[in-house]
């Protein structure tokens, strides 16, 4: 009797050993991707970039495992766009390298989404601007998983514009702009002047009167880069600053259909917990200034309309880069009712 229970023990044990066994080689990760990232450790969309890490390793049961290199680790986000191509660098969560294609500055076009409720639908995997952004990565040999929505862009000054609302009035301010003509045009159809500033020396430039204030910047950066120096905010959201989370076409390659379905849902709800998170950020920082006695002005979506057409204007201008086909799809999709 005792042998026969030895025996069973042994042959339980035995099985147990070989689950055991087995769940420990599936634990073993079948690949480990690297994703790089641009912002400092502690920004929100390093920790989204942690978490996407973290779901995508348990959802796979860990088939896949993701080593996030945040701050440009890996390099700035050109050489990685270009390491992705090569399939060296595997992930990321970078702004876009428009050199290699000029139709890819359509992300940061101004005058399309003056909501978060509607950045949801216009950055859903689902939508026509998702689509066209993915198939002029694939062309590259990257692939788009989705968004990392940082917030909505305003305007800073330290002089009062004229007539905010109003793009025919003259604001009367001088303001700095990104080194690109969708940021130029648009600023300049809300009636500001523009000039460009390099990015190192904008506040130099606000604090010593060369320029009067600053369009491009979300609120977050506003605050924190410049709210010593600015005097009114206004909350426009005549743009968004977006990030794009891609995979190298070489790496999606190698990952099973069922896992890139896994990849895909992953990345759809960090797009749509983003811009969540876009709008607590928002809120709390317009709140940071209130308090260091900047003065704040927010609109509805109905009051931002003449300034949303008038950015939209300017589209045309853009089709020598953008081509008049893409942005005869863009108007019929985006522009603003």
């Amino acid at each position: 009797m005792l042998k026969t229970v030895r025996s069973i023990f042994c042959v339980t044990l035995v099985a147990a050993l070989g689950v055991l066994g087995a769940s420990m080689a599936s634990a073993k990760p079948e690949m480990t991707l690297k994703f790089a990232g641009q912002n400092a450790a502690d920004h929100p969309a390093t920790k989204q970039m942690e978490a996407i890490a973290k779901a995508i390793e348990k959802q796979t049961d860990g088939r896949i495992k993701v080593k996030v290199y945040p701050a440009n680790q890996l390099g700035d986000y050109t050489l990685v766009y270009e390491e992705q191509i090569r399939g060296t660098i595997d992930m990321s969560c970078i702004s876009v390298p428009s050199q290699f294609d000029p139709r890819m500055e359509l992300i940061y076009i101004n005058g399309y989404v003056s909501s978060y409720e509607d950045a949801k639908k216009v950055f859903a995997q689902n939508g026509w601007l998702f689509q066209q952004m993915d198939a002029f990565n694939e062309r590259l040999g990257v692939k788009l998983l989705g968004f990392y929505i940082e917030g909505m862009i305003g305007t800073g000054t330290t002089k009062p514009a004229k007539d905010p609302l109003n793009p025919q009035a003259e604001q009367d301010v001088l303001i700095r702009v990104p080194n690109m003509d969708v940021y130029k045009l648009a600023a300049e159809a809300m009636g500001y002047r523009t000039v460009t500033v390099p990015y190192a020396d904008v506040y130099q430039a606000i604090q010593t009167g060369v320029v009067n204030g600053v369009n491009g910047y979300p609120v977050a950066a506003a605050y924190t880069v410049l709210g010593d120096v600015l005097k009114y905010w206004y909350m426009t959201n005549y743009s968004v600053e977006a990030l794009n989370y891609m995979i190298s076409g070489k790496t999606w390659a190698k990952i099973k259909p069922k896992d890139q379905k896994i990849i895909k849902a992953i990345l759809a709800k960090a797009t749509s917990d983003s811009i969540d998170n876009a709008k607590s950020v928002d809120e709390h920082y317009m709140d940071l200034m209130k308090k260091k006695g900047i003065k704040v002005y927010t609109y509805s979506k109905e009051q931002l309309v003449p300034i949303m057409k008038a950015c939209a204007s300017t589209w045309p201008k853009l089709e020598r880069n953008m081509t008049k086909e893409l942005m005869d799809g863009f108007r019929r999709e985006l522009a603003p009712k």
